[in-house]
């Protein structure tokens, strides 16, 4: 067996772990057990911060702070498992981490896969073993969209979220994002949808006018597959819709299995009047997107 190695100098690293939109989320069928997806993504600006510091010997601690996630058991954490893969592949030392939750749990923001990207990413910089295509190996061991949000930014998830393709954008998006007090199953909204199946069009439209900077247009062109099964499970996401709704913005979307519901404004400012004018009970968060 080989030996654990350190590789840098450096004792503790902090990685930003920055959460996900689904602007589009169409189901193009099913392949060996998986749902195959056809999205638009990108990343915005509410995180979780990751502190990383090295140990001499292999073994991985994880301690959670905030969301509730403080009682969250070892085994199930997507980021102790990122850690104990990478060391296993790497024959790298361990490392105490720390994980400060600002994502919201069970919204459909992709903060567990984030969790777990940014792990990889910090264990990277501590032992300083791995190319980015290893990286993103790790990363498609443990989730299918953890791969992209190793980098995140813009991009189109196809197969089972695994296939990234990044798109080349500077459009500023501004969002406003109101999160239900429950979250959604996303095994159960799956369920649920094979139940009775829904056609979204493909991601092109909304890919091309990503590309062409029309957020006019790109709002148009939101769609998710699962929303009516979410919105079955959990009412708070369609009332969640309709309150958005409500401030005529460019489009209004779910992400991912829900919870989370966002709306696209033409303006921070438009989006800044909206969240001022929002009554309801559900938390509400301001939103722009980040270019990684």
């Amino acid at each position: 067996m080989l030996a654990a190695v350190c590789y840098n100098s450096c004792m503790t690293v902090r990685v930003k772990a920055y959460s996900k939109l689904n602007l589009t989320l169409s189901v193009t069928g099913v392949q060996n057990g998986y749902h195959m997806l056809d999205s638009l993504v990108c990343s915005v600006d509410l995180y979780d911060l990751i502190v990383l510091k090295k140990r001499k010997d292999r073994l991985v601690t994880v301690e959670m702070h905030g969301r509730g996630t403080e009682l969250m058991p070892f085994e199930e954490n997507n980021a102790a498992k990122a850690a104990r893969l990478y060391s296993e592949v790497f024959k790298t030392c361990g490392a105490d981490i720390k994980i400060y939750k600002n994502i919201p749990l069970g919204a459909g923001m992709g903060g567990s896969s984030a969790d777990a990207a940014g792990v990889i990413r910090g264990m990277g910089r501590l032992y300083g073993a791995g190319s980015e295509k290893q990286m993103k190996e790790l990363c498609d061991m443990i989730g299918s969209d953890t791969g992209y949000m190793l980098g995140g930014g813009y991009a189109r998830l196809t197969g089972r979220g695994e296939k990234v393709l990044n798109l080349n954008s500077k459009l500023r998006l501004d969002f406003l994002l109101l999160v239900p007090k429950n979250g959604v199953s996303t095994a159960e909204c799956y369920k649920k949808y094979d139940c009775s199946p829904v056609f979204m069009p493909s991601s092109d439209d909304a890919v091309s006018a990503l590309m062409a900077g029309d957020k006019e247009r790109l709002g148009k062109a939101f769609s998710n597959a699962l929303y009516a099964p979410a919105a079955a499970i959990n009412p708070e996401v369609e009332e969640a819709y309709k309150a958005l709704c409500s401030f005529s913005p460019l489009g209004v979307n779910m992400t991912g299995s829900g919870s989370g519901v966002f709306a696209l404004f033409e303006t921070p400012e438009l989006c800044e009047w909206a969240k001022s004018r929002y009554r309801g009970g559900f938390e509400c968060i301001r939103l722009k997107t980040v270019l990684t």
